[in-house]
């Protein structure tokens, strides 16, 4: 029979899952209830804790078809690490980037109740660490770093896989350093316009003056170049536009500070 499955913000039905001890026709059900539910929602793979059962169960479907049942599952030993994206139908449509072991080792019973065991690695050892993780009571959310776990919640408040909270604002920190910019520029404007009115020897340093105005509208431009780009990629809904717009905006800054500097050398050195 096809499940339900539980998502979020719904909590598992226990804190952990409790081992089976007796393997009767309720187990057999279970199991074929779990298998019922991944095939009519094209899953990977259902820990019974996702259907509401409180029983220690997970199974999985196998690249060849076939369906492995396992029963009381424990992770024994792994080794490596790999960092990988993730989704489960606890979170519908969301994914988010894990860290996990890239090799385990897995022991569980049959529905005869046989000890066996495994041994898992690639995609197939995420998805089995993902399905042990819910018969603990926990989620891939409890695996996150702190900046992955700070995103996922953004996500999970928007419903969107996209970060919408991190949409483009209106105004960035950036903008001062080119309000600064502007403001050296407006100078250098202002020094050349009064050095047509002023005696030669009054506007003979006054060449020095645009260099040194020059050199600080270059520097001022680097770093804003620099910094925006950090501060673009802190919000990755929109990183692609604004890196046009960043570029854009030191082009035209540079080619303003080239016009002022070009006319001042003439008129004044």
């Amino acid at each position: 029979m096809i499940k339900e499955i539980i998502t979020y913000p719904t909590p598992p039905s226990v804190a952990y899952g409790t081992d089976v001890r007796v393997f009767n026709e309720e187990i057999f059900s279970l199991i074929q209830d779990m298998k019922d539910t991944i095939e009519a929602n094209s899953l990977d793979g259902l820990s019974a804790f996702q259907i509401g059962s409180y029983f220690n169960i997970v199974v999985v479907k196998q690249e060849n078809g076939e369906f492995l049942e396992l029963i009381n599952p424990r992770l024994i030993s792994n080794s490596g690490r790999v960092t990988t994206v993730e989704k489960t139908a606890y979170f519908p449509d969301l994914t988010a980037e894990i860290t996990r072991y890239e090799t385990i080792s897995v022991v569980y019973q049959d529905r005869d109740g046989n000890q066996h065991s495994l041994k898992a690695d690639g995609a197939f050892a995420i998805l089995l660490q993902r399905k042990i993780d819910y018969t603990h009571g926990s989620s891939f959310i409890n695996k996150l770093s702190k900046k992955e776990k700070k995103l996922f919640e953004r996500k999970l408040k928007f419903g969107a896989n996209i970060a919408i909270s991190e949409v483009c604002p209106t105004t960035f920190k950036r903008d001062y350093i080119i309000k600064a910019i502007n403001i050296v520029l407006i100078a250098m404007v202002i020094l050349l316009v009064s050095s047509l009115f002023l005696s030669k020897e009054t506007t003979e340093n006054f060449w020095s003056y645009q260099l040194y105005a020059s050199f600080l509208a270059v520097s001022l431009s680097i770093v804003y170049f620099f910094y925006a780009q950090y501060e673009g990629k802190r919000f990755t809904s929109c990183t692609s536009c604004q890196i046009g717009n960043i570029i854009g905006t030191a082009v035209i800054l540079l080619i303003k500070l080239s016009i002022i500097t070009l006319i001042s050398y003439f008129i004044l050195s």
